[in-house]
């Protein structure tokens, strides 16, 4: 057995020199493969995205799957977070750690572990609110062995394009993101935009979205918004100063729980009246956000033009009809009349809390 190891060790280095003779610009070198088990344990998620409302409840599936051979362990953590629009952050939303639980932020009292089975991970959310939309992650710490999966929580509802009194392109981000705000809604994402614009939105003015970017949907390419001859879609002007520019904004509300009406009065109302005239029957002015809430998801339809809130004046039409909308669908803007002398009705919403 020796003489046959030395005779290969001689081999060996005899091809070796030889190599290095006929190709001395050659560095050798060797390869170590090292082979080890797979991971043994993952987090899976049957969906990746789960679609509800405002107002309702959701389930964001998360299964552990864990190698038999692992000895049980009561400090497993299961750690729930929110990324942001821009994913540079994760917003905690719910920790697990045995018997210990933690929920965060706006989520306190509102999440919790569905918990059908010892390892269902699913985290249950309830009375969702539109800040509630977004990526969550789900991560599994197991000792040494981790894993995470991440699903979308997306809501039913509507994307508008706003712009205030002041008239458009007069909001930076911040701004925009009041103005939603203040009408019953939020700033929209790319993919609520995308929907919308897939769903035949076409608006020729630029708009903030969540991310910080600035966009706007066509649908029927025109000489004003991009160019007669270019393809219908989104278009882009990237990522801008969220202090120094200034744009309208899309914002994006879902279902309500209450009920938005055109009020019934014996004559018209400058504004100051409209707001007075809907407290007195117990409800509040409506917010543009609710009107097209009530016009996209119930089907609202009035051909009333009517005080709002930010002291526009507007009208919902889901039946187009001679003298009101009669091209399309679609929610009537009359400006922002004179709030001290010009009359018109007023639409009110009565919450039911």
């Amino acid at each position: 057995m020796i003489p046959v190891l030395i005779c290969v060790l001689i081999s060996l280095s005899v091809a070796t020199n030889d190599l290095d003779s006929l190709y001395p610009e050659l560095e050798l070198s060797r390869t170590i493969y090292v082979t080890e088990n797979g991971p043994r344990l993952s987090v899976v998620s049957e969906q990746s995205k789960v679609v509800s409302r405002r107002g309702g409840n959701a389930t964001l599936p998360c299964k552990i799957q864990r190698d038999q051979s692992l000895a049980p362990n009561r400090k497993m953590r299961i750690k729930w977070t929110k990324l942001t629009s821009d994913y540079l952050k994760e917003v905690d939303v719910f920790v697990a750690m045995d018997y210990h639980k933690r929920s965060y932020g706006s989520f306190h009292g509102r999440v919790h572990l569905q918990g059908s089975a010892p390892m269902d991970a699913s985290l249950v959310i309830t009375e969702i609110t539109l800040e509630d939309y977004g990526k969550y992650k789900c991560e599994v710490i197991d000792g040494l062995e981790d894993g995470t999966t991440v699903v979308s929580l997306d809501l039913e509802g509507i994307v508008f394009p706003y712009f205030p009194r002041l008239g458009r392109y007069n909001l930076n981000f911040y701004d925009a993101e009041r103005a939603c705000r203040d009408q019953d809604s939020i700033v929209a994402s790319f993919d609520q935009l995308y929907d919308a614009w897939r769903g035949g939105m076409d608006w020729c003015n630029a708009g903030w979205l969540n991310d910080g970017s600035v966009q706007y949907p066509i649908t029927t390419p025109r000489e004003p918004c991009g160019g007669k001859n270019t393809v219908p879609g989104i278009r882009n002007y990237g990522l801008r100063d969220k202090d120094k520019n200034h744009y309208d904004v899309f914002c994006f509300t879902s279902h309500y729980k209450g009920r938005f009406y055109y009020l019934i009065h014996p004559s018209k109302l400058t504004y100051d009246e409209a707001v007075g005239a809907c407290q007195k029957d117990g409800a509040q002015i409506a917010k543009v956000g609710q009107m097209y809430a009530a016009w996209k998801l119930l089907g609202y339809d009035r051909c009333d033009a009517g005080w709002l809130a930010d002291g526009s004046v507007r009208y919902p039409i889901s039946r187009p009809r001679r003298r009101c909308s009669p091209t399309e669908a679609a929610v009537r803007f009359s400006g922002f009349p004179d709030k001290k002398h010009k009359l018109y009705g007023v639409y009110c919403f009565k919450g039911n809390n």
